[in-house]
């Protein structure tokens, strides 16, 4: 058998180490990120996981809360009995809750095997085509403004580690952090889950206890209080105004429930007539 150049001798004896930083890699990519637990590596991960757990739940509990509201108060508008609104209000808070669940599964289970697959493919290139993967981060850096030779330089030293090269390449070729992970799509669903039953529960909640136009306007104003506080919320992930931030929310739910209070009563009017 004839003796490998000593270019490919090098990178064969590193397959063994670049598969190893390949699964290592993954297992930081594919890390879960729970919104109670401490930082993964560092205060900017920590920071960036609490961000995304603050915003998942106050879009989780927006959605449920605007429209479960806004389907209750059709219901209302139309002047059915208690028993109905708590029906349908109790069958949308499931039927979303399910919905946003599932979806949350399946976007997130995607978006793992994608960007695994992309990391598999990524290792075998650094394996097969170690010289045409150090000229592809080298222009990365070139088009950053990075001196040619410098670049050329900055690419060979991170290339001689395969743990190293193989994460410089996730982060400049793929765009991929393995720092911030990705989130279990169980947990996701579950998170989903539990946060849109939330706030679909609110503008329900009133018509355990009473019924007719009592319980419209308890929902109404429950709803009111709980779209304000969501919105404010909102201000700490847009950096705008608490009051402009709570009042956007609060008309743009509101708005909904009276648009559907409205359909509610024609169409309650035009069934009994």
């Amino acid at each position: 058998m004839p003796d490998l150049p000593p270019e490919d001798a090098k990178t064969k004896a590193q397959l063994p180490e670049l598969q190893e930083a390949h699964r290592g890699l993954r297992r930081r990519v594919s890390a879960v990120l729970v919104p109670h637990e401490g930082p993964v590596d560092g205060e900017q991960a920590s920071s960036a996981g609490k961000s995304g757990a603050l915003r998942a739940a106050i879009f989780g509990v927006n959605d449920g809360l605007v429209s479960n509201a806004a389907l209750i108060m059709g219901f209302a508008g139309a002047s059915q009995p208690r028993d109905v609104i708590l029906l349908a209000g109790i069958s949308g808070l499931l039927a979303g809750a399910f919905s946003m669940a599932a979806g949350e599964f399946i976007s997130m289970k995607v978006q793992r095997e994608l960007l695994e697959r992309m990391l598999h493919l990524e290792a075998h290139e650094l394996g097969s085509d170690h010289e045409g993967e150090l000229g592809e981060l080298a222009e990365i850096y070139e088009r950053k403004g990075i001196e040619p030779a410098l670049a050329r330089q900055v690419a060979t030293q991170l290339m001689a580690d395969p743990q190293v090269a193989l994460d410089t390449h996730a982060r400049e070729e793929l765009g991929i952090d393995p720092d911030e992970g990705l989130g279990s799509p169980r947990g996701a669903a579950l998170w989903s889950f539990v946060t849109f039953s939330v706030g679909a529960f609110v503008p329900l909640m009133p018509f355990l206890f009473a019924a007719g136009t009592a319980g419209t306007l308890l929902s109404l104003a429950v709803t009111g209080a709980a779209l304000l506080s969501v919105g404010g919320a909102t201000s700490r992930l847009t950096g705008r105004s608490v009051p402009r931030s709570a009042f956007r929310m609060f008309a743009i739910g509101m708005g909904a429930a009276a648009v559907t209070y409205a359909i509610g009563s024609l169409l309650g009017v035009s069934v009994v007539g």
